[in-house]
């Protein structure tokens, strides 16, 4: 029980409370008591002082002699409030106490048996009084004297006294009882704010001060009040509370380090595959396989390391790029070579490489592939190092872009060698259709020109022959100044739009011609190869108009129809094209075809019905042919 009073606050505090309660019921218990005991004290004295006023009135009535008969009456009306009076005392609760019962009955006693009859004879004598000594034997005497009087009321006055007492022995009970609770308030409630000073604020403050630290980000703060009660207990869920914290407030600190870490990692490299793609993108170029292998020591961490590519049979291999620095005369990393070893890996292994004379070399290899292609190793020293997870999954995915960065080259490579034969063949074809026939032309007018020297008829058909030479040399050295522009043409960074108008006001401007234009096409429909082609298809078909069709009116059209298709007219109001030009392989309508061809598309060539000829190009852009596709499925 007192270790439970002692570890309980609230049962400390709710034990004085109930003493607090207690004495304040004590005092006013006692209070009603006293009250209750005292009720009447004040009308018992006033009673009991009224008996000796009347019994002076008796006595100056029966020594008056004036109107015996009116005195007597009074004298009868006095005895009998004096009669009435000490009986009505008799029933109040201050006279029964012992002391005051025992007086009260004596005067009631002698006045009954001693003080009434002898007033009583009085009246019936009708004799003044005279002031003598009583006798004791008012029967025969029929005088009261004043002395006995006297020491009645002395009697009387006795028991006022001691009805006084009596209330001040109470009310000094009272304030005993008033000032005793008084004190024991004053004290239990001193004790209370010493209790809860010491067990309740003095903690409460240490607690607050406690819990705004740990609000500051202070979790090592901890209360040092120990106790079992509820504070304590409180105290102690703080402390237990900041502990707990603090442990998991390091532990994330410590995940965010780690997270930190994972993302500086993971920015380091991103960091390394955006430049190394950048710089692959820009340019092919070797020196960007040396900053590679410097960027991957950088961020990775690890190095210096090698790139080594393998021919075909893998069993030879050159050093594309390297930042180790070996001693002059000894091959980097293997001595002797053993280039097998490293080119026939199908995935990333640890080697160690022997060096006669030497310590061996740890390395890391990594396949350098793409697309089932093997093109060599990416060889990475590490030493004494472990190498860990994101750097492994990092160096493959360098060495897998390395792949596709050498053959995205060589593909480019070939496809350059491919665009370098299509262009010699497109060259070939047009000295074939235009040059070459105006030479073959002039070369008969020579030989006829010869076969008439020394003959009759020289001086007939010579100037005509000479001057056929003539038109041809002009005609092939004007068709050998278009070619030329032709195969200078470029179409700039303004796009395919601004191209045609230059096309355009330039035939405008060198023949009488008017030419039209209507370009509905964007340009971010057609890759630089499409707009080359149209460009030159378009070049030709105006060269035609302007030598063969004497026209003088033209138009360009270009526009997208409902499937996405490029539509490219070119129409005029010349003469038109004769039946038998395609079989002459004449004004470049070969050329237009295998152009048409190359874009996937096809060309026709006719007569309009009014006259002239129109040349329609219709193929679909390579980034629209899906779109092409879902429509006509839709249709």
């Amino acid at each position: 029980m007192k270790s439970i009073f002692k570890n309980s606050l609230l049962l400390r505090l709710g034990l004085a409370m109930t003493l607090i309660t207690s004495l304040g019921f004590v005092s006013m218990v006692s209070s009603f008591f006293i009250a209750e005991e005292t009720q009447g004290a004040a009308g018992a004295i006033n009673s009991a002082g009224s008996l000796r006023m009347l019994s002076y009135k008796i006595v100056t009535k029966l020594s008056s002699s004036e109107n015996p008969q009116q005195s007597n009456a009074e004298i009868v009306e006095l005895i009998n409030q004096f009669d009435q009076r000490i009986r009505a005392l008799g029933h109040l609760n201050i006279i029964k106490e012992p002391v005051l019962n025992r007086v009260h009955s004596e005067i009631l006693k002698k006045w009954q048996r001693t003080i009434r009859p002898a007033i009583q004879i009085t009246i019936n004598d009708s004799r003044p009084v005279q002031k003598q000594t009583f006798t004791e034997q008012p029967a025969n005497n029929h005088i009261i004297y004043v002395d006995v009087v006297e020491l009645f009321v002395s009697q009387i006055d006795r028991f006022v006294k001691l009805l006084e007492e009596s209330l001040e022995s109470k009310i000094q009970l009272l304030r005993l009882i008033q000032i005793s609770s008084l004190l024991l308030t004053i004290l239990v409630i001193a004790i209370i704010m010493y209790q809860v000073n010491s067990d309740v604020l003095i903690p409460l403050r240490e607690l607050l001060m406690c819990a705004r630290k740990a609000q500051q980000g202070d979790l090592s703060i901890r209360t040092r009040y120990k106790s079992g009660d509820e504070l304590g207990l409180l105290g102690n869920a703080f402390n237990l509370m900041a502990e707990d914290l603090s442990k998991m407030y390091d532990d994330l600190e410590e995940r965010v380090k780690e997270k930190t870490h994972e993302l500086e990692q993971s920015n380091h490299s991103l960091e390394l595959l955006y430049t190394m793609t950048r710089r692959f993108t820009e340019s092919s170029s070797d020196t960007n396989y040396t900053k590679l292998l410097e960027d991957i020591e950088t961020y990775i961490g690890l190095g210096p390391g090698s790139i080594c590519l393998s021919n075909e049979d893998r069993d030879s291999a050159y050093q594309l790029a390297s930042i180790r620095h070996p001693k002059t005369g000894v091959p980097d990393l293997c001595n002797p070579p053993n280039c097998e070893r490293c080119m026939s890996l199908d995935r990333a292994q640890t080697l160690e490489i022997q060096r006669p004379g030497e310590s061996s070399l740890r390395v890391k290899a990594y396949p350098i592939t793409d697309q089932g292609r093997r093109f060599g190793s990416l060889l990475i020293e590490v030493g004494d190092k472990n190498i860990k997870s994101w750097q492994s999954r990092l160096l493959e995915s360098v060495a897998s872009h390395i792949g596709i960065a050498l053959n995205s080259s060589q593909r480019t490579i070939q496809e350059r060698r491919l665009a370098l034969l299509e262009e010699r063949g497109v060259i070939a074809r047009e000295l074939h259709d235009s040059l070459a026939q105006a030479l073959t032309y002039l070369k008969i007018q020579v030989s006829r020109l010869k076969a008439l020297q020394g003959t009759d008829k020289q001086a007939a058909l010579a100037p005509a022959i000479i001057e056929e030479l003539r038109g041809g040399l002009n005609s092939a050295y004007r068709e050998l100044r278009e070619l030329l522009t032709t195969f200078r043409l470029r179409i700039d960074d303004s796009g395919l739009g601004v191209a045609l108008i230059s096309t355009i006001e330039e035939y405008a401007k060198k023949h009488p011609i008017k030419i039209d234009l209507d370009n509905q096409v964007d340009s971010h429909y057609l890759n630089e190869n499409q707009e080359i082609h149209i460009l030159h298809l378009i070049r030709e078909a105006l060269s035609n108009i302007v030598k063969h069709a004497h026209a003088d009116h033209a138009k360009v059209a270009l526009y997208l129809d409902q499937y996405s298709n490029v539509h490219v007219t070119i129409t005029d109001n010349g003469t038109g094209i004769p039946d038998a030009a395609e079989k002459l392989n004449h004004y470049g309508l070969t050329i237009m075809r295998e152009r048409a061809e190359t874009l996937n598309g096809r060309v026709d060539i006719t007569n309009n019905p009014g006259g002239g000829t129109q040349v329609a190009l219709v193929f679909t852009p390579a980034n629209l042919q899906p779109h092409n596709e879902q429509s006509a499925n839709a249709i």
